[in-house]
């Protein structure tokens, strides 16, 4: 977990804990499974085998779950995969 998702400072484990103990617990749960399919989806790169497409697709599905979990609770903790760079071409 980390303070802001523009700048990653890493937060203490006993702040972290403090905070979560603010939240309701299916609102924890979609924030794991969210930040763990994203981390999934990432996974994915260049042309998929059909197996592959199939989990990326499991993978997103999971995420859009949580994410919806999430933004009724709060929009802002909504979870995005990255997005990897592009090929520049050179």
């Amino acid at each position: 977990m980390t303070a802001s998702p523009l700048i990653p400072v890493p937060i203490p484990d006993r702040v972290a804990a403090m905070i979560g103990s603010c939240m309701p617990v299916h609102i924890l749960q979609a924030e794991i499974e969210a930040e763990c399919a994203a981390r999934e989806v990432n996974l994915f790169r260049g042309p998929l085998c059909a197996e592959d497409r199939v989990d990326r697709e499991r993978a997103l599905s999971v995420l859009a779950r949580a994410n919806k979990v999430l933004a009724a609770y709060d929009p802002r903790l909504t979870v995005a995969p990255r997005r990897a760079p592009r090929p520049t071409g050179h």
